[in-house]
């Protein structure tokens, strides 16, 4: 597998080469079917499935949150491709993929330049059967809290700071395995426990947000806690 870039129009495109031959910009573009509606992915804005020879892709738009994307909802300032968000979060979920860290694969990335701002779209492999956390918080007793905080731990371990590690992120397969999505801004920095605290402080305000002051959740936290401790 090699990662290549390739032009079409007035976008450049990262791709995995054993994923695809070629890339355009029809690779890029949500299906118009009816039966193909938006999903949410990270809480913050609607991604679209693509089938693709038997599979499922995930097909998200950069936008922006808070109080910037009310005025401009997905340009963003051009500082050069490889600072570009799709540029950095394709290279890092790559990375963090061939170690066997568990992330989706991903498969390419786009940027479309306009001038000294620039659009951006990213493609990634849909994990099958997976939903989110936060789709799960209702069956509480359900929740693998130990493997996720197993998890988290293996991510922090490898110096892998999330920038928006939250309910929506995190992802549980069928399988009982767990995964982390949306790299956005994301890095690979040395471990450091102020940062992996701030990670977590920033999933129990998600917790709390969604399931408030339920029994059930806190107890799982405690056990989420306890395993990711018990994991260093």
């Amino acid at each position: 597998m090699a990662a290549r870039t390739q032009r079409s129009g007035d976008a450049v495109i990262l791709y995995d080469d054993a994923l695809l031959d070629h890339a355009d910009a029809v690779l890029f573009t949500p299906p118009t079917a009816a039966a193909s509606t938006p999903i949410v992915i990270g809480g913050r804005g609607s991604a679209w499935i693509l089938e693709r020879g038997g599979e499922q892709w995930v097909l998200r738009h950069y936008r922006r949150g808070g109080l910037p994307g009310r005025f401009i909802r997905d340009l963003y300032l051009w500082t050069g491709l490889e600072a570009t968000r799709a540029w950095r979060e394709w290279r890092l979920t790559d990375s963090l993929y061939k170690v066997g860290l568990p992330v989706p694969q991903p498969v390419a990335a786009r940027v479309v330049r306009e001038g000294v701002l620039y659009r951006a779209d990213l493609i990634t492999r849909r994990i099958p059967g997976a939903r989110s956390l936060a789709e799960v918080l209702t069956t509480p007793t359900d929740i693998p809290w130990e493997a996720m905080g197993r998890c988290v731990r293996r991510f922090h371990d490898a110096g892998v700071r999330h920038a928006d590690l939250n309910a929506h992120n995190i992802l549980l397969a069928a399988d009982g395995k767990v995964f982390l999505i949306d790299f956005d801004r994301g890095a690979r920095v040395a471990p450091d426990v102020r940062w992996q605290q701030g990670n977590l402080a920033r999933l129990q305000r998600s917790l709390r947000k969604l399931a408030g002051g339920n029994a059930p959740i806190a107890a799982g936290w405690a056990r989420f806690l306890d395993a990711y401790a018990k994991a260093g």
